[in-house]
């Protein structure tokens, strides 16, 4: 390979030879103060949240002109009500010594809380913009709404109570669930069009498109549903259903619950929506969505048409919950303005027929895809654009991850996600940096060193970034001799920042996306970061320090990136403190992912590598969206004032995606503006639009119908007690982050302690002894301890800095399936797998064992258990276990012939190893990420780890259930 070094002078460009290469911030503004308050128990969030000021949206108007050019909306509500119990002193931890004896004890009694409407937001108001506008701001095409930005939440190292006989009744909970795809994730994936529950009325009313006026009716408390069964925490023990909870059905008529949102894509917290904000407030329940409004879906209506229908007034796209006056006028469901029906519109495609506007897919489908006309676009779309960013210093080298990505790249190449436009470039990196010129032509890759890293420039900036189909023969090249090119290297240093700053040189003009991989604390030149970690400090039950980022230098770059569409993935493969949390700042605000693999080595660490290669193929090869902004519309009365996930809020609630991929999840939490008084039902929309790695300009649009109620029973009946917890735990992480962790893990608690207390006090009749739950929100306590024991929030166990803030990460950014298992793991007796209710796939006989609780009392030393923690899965073998079972499935004959390391189960021809190999490998395919196994013996090191996961256990530092339940029933009693 021919290698150049390259430096600037008087503004051209010369290249020299030359043999040695050199070795060798202020805070943020906060631009946006306004956040909201959501008052979990005492511990307020108000959290001040630093984000640009809104972009001005001075980018030419549509072509229909329906769009205000030139003006921002001025952000509404900028403070949210008191979502939670104000005006009462914090709960505090639990008391040190033996815990009391538990006798019946009255509610507290009193008048209900007051709580205000805020006032209606101002119309319209102009926000001046700062900073420039990019040639390529989707603001205007998706123009209308506001509700300001981003914030966070809270709970406490909670104290110690000795160890407890456990006092519980062996009854198992009653339970309706049916065999499912994931057991702990189907959970969060079933669809509303499952058969109702107990609760729900039978339905009444016209067409899908019709709301029928009789919801207002559909009371529930004619007969008590089972979502308000009254179950006592503390008697029954066994309240872990066998197999996973499904989403609970909004209470609608069936004929709208058929065609509403599945909520694998589009799921509230609450599925009963409060009439007022005073009301929600007296719930102590958050209101919120999650989102997945990129995943894959196995169907997908797509619609072409040069006329996209949508309301004049607020821009909902049309949906199957508008209501059809008549044939040619539609009422939107969103703002309530009446809208003519286009001509083009009465014609149905489907069945091709005239004049039934109801029957076309828009209206009968929540989930749709538009390919968008010319006015959706300020530039032709962009084409698929993919520069590498590596780091070859010695460190690197030595973790050997440069052959597996080499490799992998090599494999996947004609499967990047593109078009005949498609292109690549690479950048690697030490202490200089090196470009490569991959211009068609040349008879192999040519190596430009670029070491004046404080004012970095592109040396041929034409040939960096080719064209794969033209120059695909280089490309591989470069592929191939990369890894043996800095095999010899002793460069420790780590230029990082110099080399972002040189890769957004390269794709502001096209857009597209960076792939970073970084073995070390960058510690050169521009964003050099210096260690932070004291490693004695990892147990501390004291707050955690070093959570936000040291510098806003990654930000800053980030949102520069944003602005042009580039968007940018982070992997970091390191043994070593790497400082995450600033780091992880590029892909944050640049709506990128970021992977992770601690203590990578190609050698030490396989489970590591296979890991690496999975997720990498994945990567590569997965569809991807450019140049994308999501905005979020709900019924008149109702605002959204916080999103969680990776992303720019653009203004006020336009979301700014360079990228969008299919694994990316994102929440937003809401409030109540207007009493929702003549309202039987509200919906919410979310519009996507993205360029197709194709070049194909598409809106997704996900609309969910909720029912309003105006009674609190009928609120705590339609808690969705997974979703509840995966926004907790959302607004979790930024408390951490803005306040403190112990302020997160108050908040937490008292989230399940207050929602508890108002179920106690305003929905149960007959007051009785014990902790009381809705049958709805039996697991709440449960959840909550477990994500006290989380890594993002535990104290008291040792701890990495680096491991902590990626928990958090994933808990940001993944979807509800995926970050549920994170927070309370699945586990599994597998040594006696049957097909006794296997669910058959693919001509696969998948077995479906029992979920078990998180218990070293499930344990047993004759049997093996696999436990499901989302990012890795553990199969643990007890000393006696079935000799059958380890020969027919690992191939050993004994206990003691079992390997240490052991992550690869043996593909032997057994009935057993079939079994034990379908049930993981399904495990698998259920998330887009590669969880590794780990097989572990009693003596193994990863046996802490597992036990970790044991949540109802007690440790050193943490409650077990029993006792933190007492401790929730202590304070409701108070």
């Amino acid at each position: 390979m021919a290698v150049q070094h390259s430096s600037p002078t008087n503004g051209a460009t010369h290249f020299h030879e030359h043999t040695s290469s050199r070795p060798p911030s202020k805070p943020c503004e906060p631009c946006c103060k306004l956040n909201s308050i959501l008052q979990l128990g005492a511990t307020s969030l108000l959290v001040p949240q630093c984000y640009p000021a809104p972009w001005p949206t001075d980018a030419p108007t549509s072509l229909h002109g329906y769009i205000q050019p030139g003006a921002a909306p001025q952000p509404m509500n900028p403070m949210v009500p008191n979502t939670y119990q104000p005006n009462r002193a914090p709960y505090g931890p639990p008391p040190t010594g033996p815990p009391p004896t538990m006798k019946p004890t009255s509610p507290p009694t009193g008048p209900p809380m007051a709580n205000a409407t805020p006032p209606p937001p101002k119309a319209d108001e102009p926000v001046a913009g700062n900073g420039p506008q990019a040639p390529n701001s989707y603001n205007h095409v998706d123009n209308k709404m506001a509700g300001p930005p981003q914030p966070g939440p809270p709970g406490r190292h909670l104290g110690h109570y000795p160890s407890l006989p456990p006092g519980y009744q062996n009854t198992s909970a009653p339970h309706n669930a049916t065999p499912p795809m994931h057991p702990a994730m189907q959970a969060a994936t079933q669809p509303y069009t499952q058969a109702p529950q107990p609760y729900q009325q039978p339905p009444v009313g016209p067409g899908p498109a019709q709301l029928s006026p009789s919801l207002a009716a559909m009371s529930l408390q004619s007969s008590t549903p089972e979502a308000l069964r009254v179950v006592n925490l503390l008697q029954e023990r066994n309240l872990l259903p066998p197999s996973p909870i499904p989403a609970p059905t909004p209470c609608l008529p069936q004929d709208l619950q058929k065609i509403n949102c599945n909520p694998e894509v589009f799921r509230s917290t609450l599925t009963s929506i409060p009439q007022t904000q005073s009301l929600l407030n007296k719930a102590k329940l958050p209101l919120g969505l999650l989102l997945h409004p990129f995943k894959d879906l196995s169907q997908l209506p797509v619609v072409t048409s040069s006329t996209i229908v949508r309301c004049r007034s607020c821009r909902t796209y049309i949906n199957p919950f508008v209501s059809f006056l008549d044939q040619r006028r539609w009422k939107c469901n969103l703002c309530y303005r009446v809208n003519d029906v286009p001509e083009e519109f009465m014609y149905n495609p489907v069945s091709r027929s005239y004049g039934e506007p109801h029957k076309r897919p828009e209206v009968q489908n929540a989930t749709i895809e538009f390919i968008a006309p010319s006015e959706y676009m300020l530039r032709p779309p962009q084409p698929a654009v993919y520069l590498f960013i590596l780091d070859v210093s010695h460190n690197a080298v030595e973790t050997g991850y440069l052959n597996v990505f080499c490799q992998s790249l090599l494999d996947n190449i004609n499967a990047l996600p593109g078009d005949s436009r498609t292109k690549v470039g690479f950048i690697t990196f030490d202490s200089t940096i090196h470009f490569y010129n991959l211009q068609e032509g040349l008879s192999q890759p040519q190596m430009l060193i670029v070491s004046d890293i404080e004012d970095i420039f592109l040396p041929t900036p034409d040939s960096l970034l080719v064209n794969l189909n033209e120059c695909k023969e280089l490309v591989q090249d470069l592929l191939k001799s990369l890894p043996t090119l800095f095999e010899k290297t002793m460069e420790t240093q780590s230029a990082l920042g110099s080399a972002l700053q040189a890769a957004f040189k390269l794709l502001s003009p096209t857009g597209g996306r960076m792939s970073v991989f970084q073995t070390q604390l960058p510690n050169l030149g521009v964003g050099a970061l210096q260690s932070r970690e004291d490693p004695n400090q990892r147990a501390s039950a004291k707050d955690i320090q070093y959570l936000s980022p040291a510098t806003d230098f990654y930000k800053k770059l980030a949102l520069d990136c944003s602005g042009q569409q580039v968007a940018v993935d982070l992997f970091l493969l390191s043994s070593q403190y790497c400082d995450l949390a600033s780091l992880g700042c590029i892909s944050r605000y640049s709506a990128g992912s970021v992977y992770y693999y601690p203590s990578y080595h190609h050698q030490h660490n396989p489970a590591q590598v296979e890991c690496f290669q999975k997720d990498l193929k994945r990567y590569l090869t997965r569809k991807i969206g450019f140049e994308a902004v999501m905005r979020i519309r709900c019924t008149k009365g109702l605002s959204i004032h916080t999103f969680h996930g990776n992303f720019f809020v653009r203004s006020t609630d336009l979301l700014s995606l360079p990228n969008v991929n299919p694994d990316a999840g994102f929440a937003v939490q809401m409030s109540i503006e207007e009493n929702l008084d003549d309202m039987q039902t509200v919906s919410f929309q979310a519009a996507l639009l993205y360029t197709s790695s194709k070049g194909e300009r598409r809106i997704r649009v996900h609309t969910l119908c909720l029912p309003v109620v105006n009674s609190l029973s009928d609120i705590f009946a339609g808690a969705d007690v997974q979703a509840i917890t995966g926004l907790l735990a959302c607004m979790a992480v930024d408390r951490s982050v803005t306040a403190s962790l112990s302020d997160a893990r108050d908040a937490m608690t008292n989230a399940s302690i207050d929602s508890l207390s108002s179920y106690r006090q305003s929905v149960l009749t007959i007051q009785q002894p014990g902790l009381l739950a809705p049958a709805c929100l039996r697991l709440f306590p449960l959840f909550i301890l477990a994500l006290l024991k989380q890594k993002a929030f535990r104290t008291g166990t040792s701890t990495r800095l680096d491991d902590r803030v990626f928990a958090m990460c994933q808990l940001k950014y993944q979807p509800l399936a995926y970050s549920l298992l994170m927070i309370h793991p699945a586990l599994y007796r597998i040594d006696d797998l049957t097909d006794e209710g296997a669910l058959n796939i693919n001509e696969r006989t998948i077995p479906q064992p029992r979920l078990l609780q998180l218990t070293v009392e499930k344990l047993s030393r004759e049997a093996a258990f696999l436990m499901d923690a989302g990012t890795v899965i553990y199969l643990w073998i007890g000393r006696n276990c079935n000799p059958t079972f380890l020969s027919q499935v690992l191939g050993v004959p004994s206990y003691a012939a079992v390997p240490d390391n052991l992550y690869l189960l043996p593909e032997l021809d057994t009935a057993e190893s079939q079994r034990t190999r379908a049930f993981i490998g399904w495990l698998r395919d259920q998330r887009p990420f590669f969880p590794s196994l780990h097989i572990i013996r009693d003596e193994s090191q990863q046996k802490a780890s597992f036990l970790q996961n044991m949540i109802e256990d007690r440790t050193e530092s943490a409650l077990s259930y029993y006792e933190f339940l007492l401790h929730v029933q202590q304070q409701i009693s108070k």
